[in-house]
């Protein structure tokens, strides 16, 4: 009998090839049918190709996420006139200003630990000191980022809660609190506009409880002072806030709404 030694098998199994991009390379024979040999190709280029297609797959799935939040939103997502509000390019011209500026920066840079601990903050100050702006920002650049980002106010809140009730409603009060619950990072403005009713404050507490309980950060944005925002959200709510490193950053300038 004609045995075949160890060599004899790889070298009808192996062969050596040639790539116009990498070169020279041991091309295997994958499969063996009756009027064919089927070879590997580079290997190189496999992976590079594998790589690519990833990259095409998650890029494709981000952009779905994206789409598929976008249409849940509706009108709490961040309006059109804020999108060009991002982090560079607010002007800081005073100390005060400076220091919100590195707040928001540091907060938006660091959203990973921000997120692991459930970090969150109050922006207290006078309209037109660019509270919106920065909130804003940090919101383009952590969903940039890949991040989900809520952006509404105490009053779309609660009429997407009312509009619940409606017997044609698609949504049950329990799906709005999942909404605005689930988001990576919930911006809510205008605290302290509204009337502030025992409905308004239980509500409020249930979205915020829900996001401190799943550590998930929340930006409050409000013309009140620290003190009048306590009062207003109630000390549990306040309490909750200032947890694992929340803080009141002040905006105690002049507005510039209207300035050139």
């Amino acid at each position: 009998m004609n045995m075949k030694t160890f060599s004899d098998i790889a070298e009808i199994k192996t062969k050596l090839e040639q790539c116009e991009i990498h070169g020279s390379f041991d091309s295997h024979l994958v499969c063996k049918l009756p009027n064919r040999e089927i070879w590997s190709g580079c290997s190189v280029c496999a992976n590079e190709a594998k790589s690519l297609a990833d990259r095409e797959a998650a890029e494709k799935a981000k952009i779905e996420k994206h789409n598929r939040w976008q249409r849940a939103l509706g009108e709490a997502g961040i309006p059109d006139r804020f999108h060009s509000r991002t982090l560079d390019g607010y002007v800081a011209t005073s100390k005060g200003q400076e220091s919100a500026l590195r707040f928001a920066t540091e907060y938006a840079n660091d959203f990973a630990n921000v997120q692991r601990t459930g970090r969150s903050a109050i922006f207290c100050g006078k309209p037109g000191t660019g509270k919106t702006h920065l909130s804003v920002g940090i919101g383009l650049k952590v969903m940039n980022d890949g991040c989900t980002v809520l952006f509404t106010t105490v009053q779309r809140m609660m009429r997407r809660v009312k509009d619940a009730w409606r017997k044609d409603s698609t949504e049950s009060e329990s799906m709005v609190v999942d909404l605005f619950s689930s988001p990576d990072l919930l911006i809510v403005d205008e605290i302290g506009v509204q009337f502030g009713s025992d409905f308004e404050k239980n509500m409020m507490f249930d979205i915020l409880n829900e996001r401190y309980e799943c550590r998930r950060p929340t930006l409050l944005l409000t013309n009140l002072t620290p003190s009048e925002v306590k009062s207003f959200l109630g000390e549990r709510i306040f309490d909750r806030l200032r947890e694992d490193g929340g803080q009141c950053v002040p905006f105690d300038w002049a507005s510039h709404r209207g300035k050139v």
